[in-house]
């Protein structure tokens, strides 16, 4: 498994890390849209557009975002995001990888990031950006980090921005075999839910797409 060094300040962040080695990254198909359906279903009986912002995981992610000078209600969660799209059936396909780990988050509204193993250098680092550092977002154009945004990096590239923007240099692909699997923990967060979310990405993620599961670990710290 990937060594993950914590040089953050902070205590009260943390992660789970996983991992899920040999997948085959495929279009999503009936197999992927039965099980975003089967999750969805059961989430509606439990949440829905109106008392979401209030369930205490939500607010948790929420906080801390205000925490880091992010406004919320204009750049939700990631988890928080999905979760309302699958509230309203808009259910986002990308590929069967992508797909499970979008399915575990919504489900247990922790923000999981998954990246391909294969292009991350030597051990990944969760610490402050700094000053000028680069980021390429999955989408998005490159922009300029300042030291107090919270980052996961390897030795010579930002793969994540904490918690809720991946980088398009390690994200997943058609040749991706080998996931890292990382779920983001903030205060007020039991590390038993982070640590479930990881887990239940990587059990989908062997459901969709095969492979062969390592153990979910956390790391404080």
């Amino acid at each position: 498994m990937v060594k993950l060094k914590i040089s953050v300040k902070n205590p009260e962040i943390f992660v789970s890390v996983g991992e899920v080695l040999g997948v085959t990254v495929k279009k999503s198909k009936e197999e992927t849209m039965n099980l975003f359906k089967e999750i969805i279903s059961r989430i509606k009986e439990e949440h829905s557009l109106e008392t979401l912002k209030d369930h205490p995981v939500v607010r948790a992610y929420r906080d801390f975002y205000w925490r880091i000078g992010i406004d919320p209600t204009k750049q939700r969660p990631s988890s928080e995001a999905l979760l309302r799209r699958g509230l309203k059936d808009n259910i986002p396909v990308i590929n069967n990888v992508v797909d499970a780990g979008n399915i575990a988050s919504m489900e247990t509204l922790v923000p999981v990031g998954l990246y391909d193993m294969d292009l991350i250098e030597d051990k990944l680092e969760l610490r402050f950006a700094r000053d000028g550092e680069i980021f390429e977002p999955i989408g998005g154009k490159k922009e300029e980090l300042t030291r107090n945004q919270i980052v996961l990096a390897d030795e010579s590239k930002v793969l994540h921005v904490y918690p809720y923007r991946d980088s398009q240099l390690t994200m997943i692909r058609e040749k991706t075999r080998n996931v890292l699997v990382v779920a983001c923990g903030v205060p007020k967060v039991e590390s038993g839910i982070v640590l479930e979310a990881c887990r239940k990405a990587c059990s989908y993620i062997l459901r969709l797409a095969g492979g062969e599961k390592g153990d979910c670990r956390l790391v404080v710290v």
